[in-house]
């Protein structure tokens, strides 16, 4: 499609697994699903995702499955399948790549950036969702920005399956009002911080002195959220593709570890299944993160930067050195290992699409 005007549309798969289920389960469809875990609320487990029917009963990603099936007790819940997501995930971007004109920048299983020339993006945007209905029968809904942060925060009213318009003519008339966790890439925590400073608005934060957040968040963080506010940042679709800067397992625990047997033994574990992942990359390792979430619900973490090394029995022995930071009088519920490996030369700058470099 030819055009002059550069944009970046964002494409996010609706309920992405909820909807890849149904589609392997036809008489699913308009019910109530949750997927999560091994699909058995009485074991410690998390919600992956929910099909809107369970979202109308407040269940929502992350939560605990057992509560999620306590909100909705007609809902049929199923286990976990990794492959069949990414077999379905891999189809989509692959139609994606297909657009005539478009650079894509694949950001997960269920959503990717698309750089376009176009004149008239809200057309290429619903041609977008028609190809991939076609080919895959899966719905997205598509965010239009002159950035990537404005493109990211559009989607989210254009669900389900529609289409808009994010740009700096809006930003703040649709944005303004909002509180700040309302953006891409500000959390709880981070709206906390943001409001002891008197910030509790988009339109507020937008209208910041950066160097004002610089005490509260330092010289790089704290312009980059006042940015954020306003958001700007990157306007360029980089379809680098993105290299993983470690690999990481966790496992909970239906009974907590009470031995310290025990938790040398899942700690050896986890270990090796990250070093299928590490030695599949063929990049040495540099650092280690040690996740522990002590009964009932207290959270640490532990890490470490290490000597380069391939080894695997360093990287072991390592690992175990980390275990000796945990607290031997309390019960642990989840144990989870990150090896962080080194970059490649050509790898993507920067850990998100928010962050410039991107």
């Amino acid at each position: 499609m030819s055009g002059t005007a550069p944009w970046v549309l964002h494409v996010d798969l609706d309920q992405f697994i909820a909807a890849v289920e149904v589609l392997r389960h036809p008489e699913l469809a308009g019910r109530p699903v949750i997927v999560g875990g091994r699909g058995d609320p009485t074991e410690r487990a998390v919600v992956s995702t929910a099909s809107y029917e369970a979202r109308a009963f407040g269940v929502g990603s992350g939560m605990p499955l057992r509560i999620a099936a306590r909100k909705v007790p007609d809902a049929v819940l199923l286990p976990v399948d990794a492959e069949a997501y990414t077999a379905a995930s891999d189809e989509v971007m692959a139609t994606l790549r297909a657009r005539p004109g478009a650079t894509v920048q694949v950001l997960g299983w269920d959503e990717a950036f698309l750089g376009i020339r176009t004149d008239d993006p809200e057309a290429y945007a619903r041609e977008v969702q028609r190809a991939v209905v076609e080919a895959t029968q899966l719905h997205c809904s598509v965010g239009i920005g002159d950035t990537l942060v404005r493109a990211k925060v559009a989607t989210g009213f254009g669900k389900p399956a529609g289409v808009f318009r994010l740009t700096a003519d809006n930003w703040l008339d649709v944005m303004g009002p909002r509180p700040t966790i309302d953006l891409w890439g500000v959390g709880t925590k981070i709206s906390r911080r943001l409001a002891s400073l008197g910030i509790t608005t988009v339109a507020e934060l937008a209208a910041v002195d950066p160097q004002t957040l610089v005490p509260e968040f330092g010289p790089k963080m704290g312009p980059w959220y006042a940015e954020l506010g306003r958001g700007d940042g990157a306007r360029e679709v980089d379809a680098t593709p993105w290299v993983a800067r470690g690999h990481s397992r966790e496992t909970t625990f239906q009974q907590n570890l009470t031995e310290a047997s025990e938790v040398e033994e899942a700690v050896r574990d986890l270990v090796d299944r990250v070093l299928e992942d590490v030695t599949a990359e063929g990049r040495p390792v540099i650092g280690l993160t040690l996740k522990v979430r002590y009964a009932p619900f207290l959270t640490k973490t532990f890490a470490r930067k290490i000597p380069q090394t391939a080894d695997r029995d360093e990287v072991l022995a390592q690992a175990l050195a980390l275990v000796g930071k945990l607290d031997p009088d309390r019960q642990i519920r989840l144990l989870g290992f990150r090896a962080e490996m080194t970059m490649p030369d050509d790898a993507r700058i920067g850990h998100t699409p928010t962050r410039g470099g991107w």
